[in-house]
């Protein structure tokens, strides 16, 4: 039985974050010793990010308020908000966001209505409350009362794939099912300011972003692009669970991001994906640059890189997973998403071009996939792969720039 994401939207909140001069502001912070301050110049100014949204107006330049919770725009100081103050945030604004993408991919999804959604799956690690995110999607959308909801909540940056997975199985187990996959993560409501390097290379990486998916077994009309979910596999290394957690404290969710984690990911990553791609005899054996897509989750700059060399991949096969890190940031769950649009929104050349997938989380868990591309209107291929490489760059480079608001944000 084949399995297919059928359709794929995003949803973003307005406020921008301009890297340079959240930078300034970060840098500028009372407290902060000299080493702290080189700590945030170093990481902003490495991260690959121009810019970032975020849930917080308060935050724009333009923001004016007589009661600052985060920022105080008149003093240029950050403010430290307890955990419930941040938690109530999470539940107003990343609702809007759940809504969003979810109505936004049903609408997209020619042959599936909102009667037709038999399960929905919400994602999220940055937030709590209940009824929850599955509940708020299934009253704004007008789905059945009966559908099976189901909520993973902080996984983290892989919890996307377990979503995924699940609605695979689902669809395994009834071939009529339709699975609603939504996933939504306000990770600005955590930024801080700190001398702590985990908590300033956080502040530097990580942003507010939703995406969802209509996933089912249903043979569909038309012919718009699709992703095939062909095998999930999960790996935990032996060695990183003191490198990378996400743990509540009384002021906000704390992130343990140790730099020695893009280290682990070098030593490790042959040996995760090698599970995977020897579930599918036609991948198996290849040289990884071979496989024509790669989806990688950017948890930062410096794992894209690790990534690519210990691969021999091409640079046109990360430019989907470092465009998404440069305009958006790192949205946690909803990131590798991001990455996955980019790639469905590429000239199709037919045939079956094949995805690998993969996002690192908490554990250190590395969550694979291995995809087929489907769908869309056919571009002649090129002759080459130095052709198809060009192709890519030329694509990335003529791509629009995210949208962007009059009053831009400062941190």
């Amino acid at each position: 039985m084949t399995v297919t994401l059928r359709s794929l939207e995003l949803a973003v909140p307005p406020t921008v974050l301009v890297q340079t001069e959240a930078r300034d502001v970060f840098a500028a912070q009372p407290g902060l010793t000299r080493l702290g301050q080189r700590l945030v110049t170093t990481c902003f100014n490495s991260a690959a990010i121009d810019t970032r949204r975020t849930a917080l107006a308060e935050l724009s330049l333009s923001y004016r308020s007589d009661n600052p919770l985060f920022f105080d725009s008149a003093s240029g100081n950050m403010l430290s908000p307890s955990t419930k103050t941040r938690n109530d945030i999470f539940a107003a604004e990343a609702t809007k966001l759940f809504i969003e993408s979810a109505r936004k991919a049903v609408e997209a999804c020619e042959g599936i209505g909102p009667e037709d959604i038999t399960h929905v799956i919400t994602v999220s690690c940055t937030g709590f409350f209940n009824p929850g995110p599955d509940y708020k999607v299934v009253r704004a959308l007008g789905l059945n009362p009966s559908v099976q909801r189901f909520h993973l909540g902080f996984m983290g940056c892989y919890a996307a794939f377990p979503a995924m997975r699940a609605a695979k199985s689902f669809c395994e187990a009834d071939p009529e099912a339709v699975v609603l996959v939504v996933t939504a993560e306000l990770c600005s409501l955590h930024v801080r300011t700190s001398n702590d390097p985990d908590t300033i290379m956080g502040s530097s990486l990580f942003a507010d972003g939703s995406a969802a998916a209509v996933i089912t077994a249903r043979d569909l009309p038309g012919n718009a692009p699709g992703i095939q979910l062909d095998h999930f596999e999960t790996v935990l290394t032996p060695v990183g669970e003191e490198s990378m957690a996400w743990n509540i404290g009384d002021e906000g969710f704390e992130m343990v991001l140790g730099t020695y984690v893009p280290h682990i990911i070098d030593d490790h990553i042959v040996g995760a994906l090698e599970p995977l791609l020897s579930r599918d005899p036609s991948v198996s054996g290849l040289a990884y640059r071979d496989i024509e897509h790669w989806a990688i989750h950017p948890g930062g700059r410096s794992i894209l890189d690790k990534v690519e060399a210990k691969l021999d991949l091409t640079e046109a096969q990360l430019v989907p997973a470092r465009e998404t890190l440069r305009n958006w940031g790192n949205m946690s769950s909803a990131t590798v998403m991001f990455v996955l649009k980019h790639i469905m929104d590429q000239p199709f050349n037919g045939g079956n071009e094949r995805i690998c997938s993969m996002a690192f989380g908490p554990g250190l868990t590395v969550e694979t996939g291995l995809f087929t591309r489907i769908g869309g209107p056919v571009n002649p291929a090129p002759t080459t792969a130095a052709e198809l490489e060009n192709t890519l760059v030329q694509a990335a480079a003529a791509a629009p720039e995210p949208a962007a608001v009059p009053a831009p944000a400062v941190v």
